[in-house]
Order: structure tokens, then sequence, then C-alpha cells
């Protein structure tokens, strides 16, 4: 197996959670509703649960852990959406904004999972997976959310 091969993809998911990290901490202070707020930081606990196991994995196969984020294209608009729609207090655009973003994350997973299995240990694939499943489900509450904000 190749370890740097190996060390591309976790940090790959790194930097994605990275992202996550940032952007809704960033999105936590510039809410000033309570329900917002809570979600975003247990997004952005999410995220730094996954990193801190990716990063030992990284530090495990003797890589260098990333340390930056995307902030650029997919991402970057996704948090201008967000912040833009946090000053204008519109909920449903705020949810809508978070969706694309945890699409974004969850799809980097789907990826992961289904073309680069090969260069993961099934240890790795086990921890990738189960890490999936916890951004999906921070995907169905945002989902939920909007949801309901549309009916509102």
């Amino acid at each position: 197996m190749d370890n740097e091969k190996t060390i591309d993809v976790l940090n790959t998911l790194i930097t994605i959670n990275n992202d996550r990290i940032e952007g809704y901490e960033t999105a936590g202070k510039e809410t000033e509703e309570h329900e917002l707020k809570s979600m975003f930081a247990q997004f952005s606990a999410t995220s730094q649960k996954c990193k801190r196991e990716l990063t030992n994995e990284v530090n495990r196969l003797g890589g260098k852990p990333s340390d930056g984020t995307l902030i650029t294209g997919k991402f970057f608009r996704v948090w201008m959406d967000v912040k833009a729609a946090l000053t204008g207090k519109d909920r449903k655009a705020i949810l809508d904004s978070c969706e694309y973003g945890e699409d974004a994350a969850k799809d980097t997973y789907g990826d992961v999972l289904k073309n680069d299995t090969e260069t993961l240990t099934e240890a790795q694939r086990s921890m990738i997976r189960s890490q999936h499943m916890l951004l999906q489900a921070d995907h169905d509450t945002v989902k939920t959310m909007r949801d309901l904000a549309i009916a509102d």
C-alpha cells in the first residue's frame, strides 16, 4: 500500500473538515438565532472529531496533516451565501446554503469511498464510512430544518 497516496486521500478529507469548521464557526458568530448557533456548533464539533481521527491516522503513517482549507470555488460561494443570508436574517436561504455545503462534504467522502478504496486499509475505510454517516446525519438535519422553514 502506498502511504503517500493514502496520506493525500486522508488530507483531502481533513481539508473538507477544516472548511466545515471554519465555515460553521464563522456562521455561528454571524447569527443571533440560538437554534442556528447550536446547530453550527454541533456541525463544527462533528468536523473537529473527524479531523482529529484523520490527523491521527496521517501522523501514524508518517505524513503531515493538512492545515489548510479549500475556501475557494464551491465552499467560498457557500460561506459567502451563508454570510449574506445571515445578514438578511433569511433562515431558508441560510439553510439552503448550509445544505449545499453539506452536499459538497458528503460527496467528497462518497467519492473517496467509491474511488480510493484500494489505497486505504479496512480500518481506514471503516473510519471514513463512520465519518460519512456523521456528515449524512448533519446534512439530514439541515435538510429537515430547511424543509420546515419552507413550510413556515
